[in-house]
């Protein structure tokens, strides 16, 4: 009967949201102007700016939408054979313009971008963010700009400089970093400005604010007569040196130095292969810890360069960066490529290679790894983890403006067994909706099962609907290569309610929603229901906060009880510090004791500018555990202090310590310390210098094979020095 109610919603879906399509941009247009020579980035306009068409009527889309802009702002373009430039004039009192040094992708403070949408297809585009500052920033919007890749990293230039009326930021984008259709007469464009003094965030297409940004609504830049060039081989060649030293016991290190080597090649402007070989994925960083009651896995982010670059072709359409309600199954997880052991080793990844581009409406990636034979030791019983081949592919199509459909197959072959994973997924949009869809079938040697999942989103002017559902067959295992725990699985929720979106004043919305859950787990033979509110409120200073509650009635392990939980979060951002504030209590099933209780959480993460080269900072969480008689059973407490200090552009310094208490132990159980230093001297190549270092209460043994008494040491210390320099060609 649930599955039915799924199809049901799923068809509903599809029947409302195919009455609509996304409107046409607002028909505002920039010509680009060709010039002869290069023009100086140094944030000073010379002369030669004065050829070039301009653009100064922007809106905002914060904190009062659908005005114009306080501050003044003009923008201008040109370009030559190899690079298109791009220069920003901001108005504005130079002491409320907020500086900030920082590192590639990490700034903060004023801001001004440009975008490109180089296909004119309605739904991707560049990104390139510059500071008041110089620091640069850049990305790929996604799904009609509902979703954003940080990890595209291009090679492009800017410089920024400070005046008694403002500041000045120029770029210069070669146009080997971009891929594009060489066929267009005009390119999507926007232009963006934040002014952190007064929380305004402007555009220069005006856009609704039910709706965000959209591509789809972009203006035009008029490349007029101009066709891009592409010279040269389009070859990025990466040497990478390392040399690691880590703590094996006894005060002994095992010292490795290696060398690997990265290559990017563009051989036509739609068209990239990326290879690496005997690649470093060493984590410069450790993962966060992470508290889970749960009866799944916990998630976490994938970080190493050769699989962040250009994943977002292998990545479902659908997730929501605003919201976060719906997110797509993960049926390729990188990490499962070169995956940590039980004895905490990895396994060797010895060759990978990528290549993705483009073809009219068609985009398409494959990913080819392989990793060695690696073994292991649990308990005092050697293991091996088998040498192995992976293989992605994906195909997708634009279809109705800028909705799109595709194909993904995801598999691991080792000796003896094969896992794989078909997929088709997609989505359809308008300009204030999107409806997202997956149906997958997995492998396992002859055996496998089926999942779907959906999500739809809708923001009107005075009414928000959001509903999502999933399904995921008893024998759908993609372990292998793939996230999806939940197995035996199948939920739906469906929330709607006002919107009050307010003129002027403190308040710049308030949202009242409710709706109905569902969640069936082939283990309990038992569908969980419950009831779900919410109320969000947002201020014009960017402030706000959420409150949630859902109650009904669950079963885990044959133990049937009526649910609830409340949550509440807020956020405080500020030119020169963050924060943010949640918590929660629910009653709930505790898998990792096995029995019904209260569970409860707090946290906080807080961020302040010091100086603009001086950042300090923490998270703090605390996870509270109750026990069948309604005690407090235990609290563990997680906090993650660090200190940055940027002296110039894309020069930073990171320590961090992250630490565990637990409360029934009254003392520390774990400490991480860690030391990043990490230089990007020139595009795309940088010095890094990590030192790891984790203490703990595991078993210890001295020369002779006693157990020690148990105490705080010594049990791992990493220190890895790592070298990456690009050649251009």
């Amino acid at each position: 009967m649930h599955k039915f109610l799924l199809l049901c919603l799923f068809s509903v879906f599809i029947f409302t949201s195919l009455s609509a399509f996304p409107s046409s941009n607002q028909n505002k247009k920039l010509t680009l102007n060709k010039i002869d020579s290069e023009i100086k980035i140094d944030g000073i306009i010379d002369p030669i700016w004065a050829a070039a068409d301009s653009i100064s009527d922007f809106y905002q889309l914060q904190p009062y939408p659908n005005t114009l802009a306080s501050k003044r702002t003009v923008a201008k373009l040109l370009t030559t054979d190899q690079a298109i430039y791009c220069l920003m004039i901001c108005y504005d009192d130079p002491k409320n313009v907020t500086i900030q040094a920082g590192t590639l992708d990490e700034f903060s403070g004023d801001i001004v971008s440009v975008m490109f949408d180089t296909f004119g297809d309605n739904r991707t585009a560049y990104k390139f963010a510059v500071s008041a500052s110089g620091v640069r920033g850049d990305s790929r919007l996604l799904d009609d700009a509902r979703n954003r890749d940080y990890n595209w990293d291009g090679i492009w230039f800017a410089d920024s400089e400070i005046y008694d009326w403002g500041f000045v930021v120029e770029m210069e984008i070669p146009y080997k970093s971009l891929q594009y259709e060489e066929t267009l007469t005009e390119w999507g464009l926007d232009f963006d400005r934040w002014v952190p003094s007064n929380s305004e965030d402007i555009y220069w297409i005006n856009y609704e604010e039910n709706e965000g940004q959209r591509i789809s609504k972009f203006g035009k830049l008029d490349l007029n007569g101009f066709t891009p060039q592409i010279d040269g081989l389009n070859l990025e060649i990466f040497p990478v040196g390392i040399s690691s030293a880590t703590y094996v016991g006894n005060n002994e290190y095992d010292y490795d130095a290696d060398i690997g080597l990265d290559v990017f090649y563009n051989p036509s402007p739609k068209l990239t292969f990326q290879a690496t070989a005997n690649p470093d994925f060493a984590q410069i960083e450790a993962d966060p810890f992470s508290f889970n009651i749960s009866r799944f896995e916990s998630y976490f982010s994938e970080r190493r360069p050769f699989f962040v670059k250009g994943q977002e072709i292998f990545t479902a359409s659908g997730r929501q960066r605003n919201t976060g309600f719906y997110r797509p199954m993960e049926l390729f997880y990188p990490r499962r490529i070169g995956k940590k052991l039980p004895d905490g080793s990895e396994v060797p990844l010895t060759f990978g290679a990528k290549a993705f581009g483009r073809v009219d409406d068609w985009e398409y990636g494959s990913l080819v790894a392989r990793t060695a034979e690696a073994k292991y030791t649990v308990d005092g019983v050697q293991e091996s983890e088998k040498q192995a081949i992976f293989a992605v592919g994906r195909v997708s199509k634009q279809i109705f403006e800028n909705s799109s459909i595709g194909v993904l197959y995801a598999g691991k072959y080792e000796e003896g067994n094969s896992y794989g994973i078909l997929d088709i997924d997609g989505g359809l949009r308008g300009d204030d909706w999107q409806l997202a869809y997956q149906f997958a079938r997995s492998f396992k040697n002859a055996d496998g099962d089926f999942a779907l999942s959906a999500g739809f989103t809708q923001f009107k002017e005075n009414w928000m609907t959001l509903a999502r559902t999933r399904y995921v067959g008893s024998d759908f295992d993609v372990s292998q290569i793939g996230f999806v725990p939940w197995r035996g699985n199948s939920s739906t929720v469906a929330i709607a309610g006002p919107r009050w979106v307010y003129d002027d004043g403190a308040i710049r919305s308030i949202l009242l929603y409710g709706g109905p859950a569902l969640n069936w787990q082939k283990e309990d033979n038992f569908t969980d229901y419950s009831a779900v509110f919410g109320f969000n409120m947002q201020f014009r200073n960017n402030w706000g906060y959420e409150i949630n509650v859902d109650f009904g009635k669950s079963r885990d392990l044959d133990v049937e009880y009526s649910s609830h939980e409340f949550t509440i979060s807020s956020w405080f951002p500020n030119p020169n510090w963050s924060g943010n504030l949640y918590g929660g209590y629910s009653k709930t099933y505790n898998f990792s004791r096995d029995y019904l209780a209260f569970y409860s959480w707090v946290g906080a993460y807080f961020s302040w500018n010091i100086t603009s080269n001086i950042d300090l900072g923490t998270s703090y969480d605390m996870y509270v555990e109750g026990n069948p008689a309604g005690n407090v059973e235990d609290i563990t407490y997680n906090a993650r202090p660090f200190f940055s200090i940027t002296p110039v552009n894309d020069l930073n310094i990171r320590i961090y310590v992250d630490n565990l208490y637990i409360r029934s132990s009254k003392r520390m159980e774990r400490i991480i310390a860690g030391f990043l230093f990490s230089y990007n001297f020139s595009p795309k190549s940088w010095i890094y210098l990590a030192i790891n270092e984790i203490h703990d209460r595991s078993d210890e043994y001295d020369a002779l094979g006693n157990l020690l008494p148990n105490s705080l040491h010594l049990k791992n210390r990493a220190g890895v020095a790592k070298v990456s320099y690009l050649y251009y060609f």
